[in-house]
């Protein structure tokens, strides 16, 4: 008489600990800052024994001691605030269009259909390429910088809200439509929190993308900022300067990453995404 061999037990999957987390995270960023410091090492290190010119590629530390200097000069903050300040405006005013239009839009499809051809238009039109339209309504104040910025971000946050408007499950709706929710509440209970994950994706890229635009307009046209300092830099006797700036501009784009990412770690704190309950 045959007998059966037991079944091997089955593991069921297990999240992964926060301890696990800690320690894979605290892991990476002493690999990030190892790799930052050979990369000033060699930065240090190059126009020293000559493989590149000083004037061309100055010292780091020639770099950090002419941005400590900077930092202790009003101007200095002033064009770090008024970069910020046109980066962090237009990303509102990007956003509250993108999220308007986009749920406008997909929730309506006859209406969708009639703009999918200007959007398609629209959308493939580098930015830049407005600066001179710029440049003609608004001068080189504020205004050519938010339009620019706002045109960019736009179009990031948009495609995200389409995409997860249009993500949300049927079974979902279905279901919600049975308990009688009106329209509004169908949206504020279901739609919102399945398409939040790709709207804060959407500011994400956004973010980085205004940044960028913010200090190329102040760099081409002069729009107060750091662009503009660095514009006005790049013509005097100071390379280290340029560096310095562009080293300020580099670090800003870092806090903005990471502050954005805190942001959508806290509000989808929820999520499977952020909580990372997968198997190990």
């Amino acid at each position: 008489m045959q007998t059966e061999s037991p079944a091997a037990p089955v593991t069921a999957p297990a999240a992964v600990t926060g301890a696990a987390r800690r320690e894979r995270a605290g892991s990476n960023a002493v690999r990030g800052a190892v790799g930052a410091l050979i990369a000033l090492a060699v930065w240090e290190i190059a126009p020293r024994i000559g493989l590149v010119s000083s004037t061309d590629l100055p010292p780091v530390s020639t770099v950090l001691r002419v941005l400590v200097r900077e930092a202790g000069t009003s101007a200095y903050w002033t064009a770090i605030g008024e970069t910020v300040y046109a980066w962090l405006l237009g990303l509102l005013i990007a956003t509250a269009l993108a999220i308007v239009l986009g749920f406008s839009l997909a929730l309506l499809p006859a209406v969708r259909a009639f703009t999918t051809s200007t959007v398609e238009f629209l959308r493939p039109i580098p930015s830049v390429a407005l600066i001179p339209l710029a440049v003609i309504v608004y001068g080189t104040g504020l205004g050519s910088t938010l339009l620019l910025v706002v045109y960019a971000a736009f179009w990031q946050i948009y495609v995200q809200v389409l995409a997860g408007v249009a993500d949300v499950d049927p079974v979902a709706e279905e279901t919600a439509r049975s308990f009688r929710f009106s329209r509004w509440a169908r949206i504020r209970h279901v739609t919102w929190p399945s398409a939040l994950p790709y709207v804060l994706t959407g500011v994400r890229l956004g973010a980085a993308v205004a940044l960028i635009l913010a200090v190329t307009v102040e760099l081409v046209i002069g729009a107060p900022g750091l662009g503009a300092e660095i514009a006005v830099a790049r013509s005097g006797t100071e390379p280290a300067l340029v560096y310095a700036l562009v080293l300020t501009t580099g670090v800003l784009g870092v806090l903005v990453n990471v502050g954005v990412r805190a942001g959508e770690r806290r509000l989808l704190r929820w999520h499977a995404s952020v909580r990372r309950e997968v198997p190990v």
